[in-house]
């Protein structure tokens, strides 16, 4: 995932909801509940763990039962020290005391829980890219240490790993076309990072990486669902079973919800948003724009979907009031720069939201070049009376006007094609009257139908007519 062009935005829940989430998260509530519990007498080791004689009593203090009960709370206290929650006052003596941060959870402010949340939330991710106990007994020598080699582990690596497949999850779920909220199966995870896009097939070789893989983020998902990143439905223990052996009942081969299935919690997508912008990348979220211009809200928006540029303009409108946002939208629209066919359509797309509220704005405007069409357009399509009809060069302006932001915010797609086809179709002298628009896009908008158009005939005049109009304008 490159960090070159912003993600598709995010829609998050607001923050005291989100909080809420977060002191309910198995992980985060047991490490809180340590925190409180611990006094003077707790003991931890060199490096901050409790002391192994400590730790039924901690568990019994969760609630924990079974074989794995004290692992679980040693989890849970670690996460304590790590986020700040306890403190070890003295290493020596290994002694501790609340953390500076402990309050934050019954006195801070939502944002306050959900920067423990998130310190909490790297040391879980820390962990997940730790080989497991026997792993690590195994690459033990003769005088205790761990020998790093017989591990065959890469932590960099396993980091980088791990925040690729949260990366891949997080635009999964937040491109408009992608599942949503819905679970994504695990195979097709791990393959996004394994086999290229523009590959068919995978190979064999492919197919083995991609099921290591998957058992290696098997492990990591169960870890960090207890945080609250992620829901998860864990592999079929049935499938990693000895091959040779009869399963206790027939296998689906073809359910693949088998395979384990992920999906990022709401709390989920908040966290990998604040690590994607800590690591630098364009991770917009709807509402950024709210407080801004019209000129940041059309411009902004330009690289949404339309579900996303519709939620970020239904909350910048909701702050206004609806005359004086219709005036700030129209004034945004104007420009002759690369731009600006794309804002005039947010433009139209936005004073669609207000209504029969916009149209003495919109009225006011039926003699500006740049925005004469638009407004001819938006007061026909509200059923207004006396609408002026257009100029003919006007509607060869607007036309190139709306084709050049249609290739904006689509780029080549089947459906800006078939509008182009449409449009050569039905206006038999369109390019001999096209090229002389004095449009800042005309060339390249008539460059594009060159290029996509089927008709052999066709897309030659269009080449011609771009020619002509890229001579006219000095290029």
């Amino acid at each position: 995932m490159s960090d070159s062009s912003p993600l598709p935005p995010v829609r998050l829940r607001p923050e005291a909801e989100l909080a809420r989430d977060a002191l309910s998260t198995p992980l985060l509530s047991r490490a809180a509940r340590l925190a409180r519990w611990a006094g003077p007498d707790t003991r931890v080791d060199a490096g901050g763990g409790l002391l192994d004689e400590q730790l039924p009593a901690a568990a019994e203090l969760l609630e924990l039962t079974g074989d794995d009960a004290a692992a679980h709370a040693g989890e849970a206290w670690r996460v304590a020290v790590d986020a700040g929650l306890v403190e070890v006052t003295d290493e020596e003596a290994g002694t501790v005391a609340a953390g500076e941060d402990l309050p934050l959870l019954t006195g801070g402010s939502p944002h306050d829980v959900l920067a423990v949340w998130l310190a909490a939330l790297e040391a879980v991710l820390a962990d997940a890219t730790v080989p497991d106990l026997d792993d690590l007994v195994d690459a033990m020598d003769e005088g205790g240490e761990i020998d790093f080699s017989k591990l065959d582990w890469d932590p960099e690596g396993e980091a980088a790993f791990l925040d690729g497949v949260l990366g891949n999850l997080y635009l999964l779920t937040v491109t408009e076309d992608g599942p949503g909220d819905g679970p994504v199966p695990l195979p097709a995870l791990a393959a996004s990072m394994i086999v290229p896009g523009d590959l068919g097939e995978p190979t064999n070789d492919m197919l083995e990486q991609i099921s290591d893989a998957m058992m290696r983020l098997d492990d990591q998902f169960r870890l960090l669902e207890p945080i609250g990143l992620v829901a998860y439905q864990p592999v079929d223990e049935a499938l990693m079973g000895d091959p040779e052996e009869e399963p206790a009942a027939p296998l689906d081969d073809t359910d693949v919800t088998r395979y384990g299935m992920v999906r990022l919690t709401p709390l989920g997508l908040y966290g990998l948003r604040s690590r994607l912008l800590e690591a630098g990348f364009g991770a917009p979220a709807v509402g950024d724009l709210v407080d801004k211009g019209a000129d940041a809200l059309l411009d902004g928006s330009s690289g949404y979907g339309p579900l996303a540029a519709r939620a970020e303009t239904e909350q910048w409108l909701d702050r206004r009031e609806p005359l004086a946002a219709a005036r700030e939208l129209l004034a945004a629209a104007r420009g002759s720069d690369e731009g600006a066919p794309l804002r005039r359509l947010r433009c139209q797309q936005a004073l669609s939201l207000v209504g029969a509220q916009a149209e003495p704005a919109v009225r006011n405007v039926l003699d500006d070049p740049e925005l004469g069409g638009l407004a001819r357009v938006w007061l026909s399509e509200l059923g207004a009376a006396d609408v002026p009809p257009p100029s003919e060069d006007l509607v060869y302006w607007l036309t190139i006007d709306t084709l050049a932001a249609q290739l904006a915010a689509e780029g080549n797609s089947e459906e800006l094609q078939a509008l182009l086809e449409g449009l050569a179709q039905q206006h038999s002298g369109f390019f001999a009257a096209a090229w002389r628009v004095g449009h800042p896009a005309t060339a390249d908008v008539l460059e594009a139908m060159g290029r996509l158009h089927p008709d052999k005939r066709i897309a030659k005049e269009a080449r011609k007519a771009a020619f002509k109009a890229r001579s006219q304008q000095g290029g």
